[in-house]
């Protein structure tokens, strides 16, 4: 669980979490904005806060350890995902993971996007009701248009910046909600 997650649970400040803890504030200010990595944190600094927050070093850590990929071999993951589990398991396993409200308190907002568009999408092709758990996260977008790496490939080597609306108009609703152009997700290998 995220510090800012296990502070909510305890009814904790930041403040107070420096206070009992011993780890300045400025630290703890910098983990839970994503400036300081808990896992690069010295021994020390991880076992006071875990005290303090009354959990182990390893819960602690374990949320931090997550390598972000890059957001093309994301998407591809996704996609195969849905490919060998089936839409249908697909939205059941990701709703039950959570991942993405998890994604979105670490700010990866790209994949918790990416993966509510894609619930969406499979969710109306299937006539499967929307899950209202993320209505918040629905009123959310990407401030730039994401296009896929391979029309930003063919735009620059065609220098026709059209292959950008042409992406547009055939991206699929759910994702261009966020702002990611997206028109296949079944085309994997």
């Amino acid at each position: 669980m995220l510090i800012q997650d296990l502070l909510k649970e305890k009814n904790m400040s930041l403040y107070k979490l420096s206070k009992e803890s011993g780890v300045a504030y400025s630290t703890l200010n910098d983990i839970v904005n994503g400036k300081t990595q808990l896992n690069n944190c010295s021994c020390e600094t991880v076992y006071h806060i875990a005290k303090s927050l009354d959990v182990s070093m390893d819960e602690l850590v374990e949320p931090y350890m997550h390598k972000r990929m890059t957001f093309e071999n994301f998407k591809s993951e996704v996609c195969h995902r849905v490919k060998d589990s089936g839409d249908i398991n697909f939205i059941v396993n990701t709703l039950k993971s959570d991942l993405i409200r998890e994604y979105y308190q670490r700010n990866w907002y790209l994949e918790s996007f990416y993966l509510l568009a894609m619930i969406d999408y499979l969710s109306r092709i299937n006539n499967v009701p929307l899950c209202t758990d993320y209505a918040d996260i629905r009123c959310q977008r990407l401030r730039e248009t994401v296009f896929p790496r391979g029309i930003e490939i063919i735009a620059a080597m065609t220098h026709d910046d059209s292959v950008y609306q042409k992406a547009l108009e055939e991206a699929i609703p759910e994702f261009k909600h966020f702002n990611i152009i997206e028109s296949e997700i079944r085309n994997v290998a």
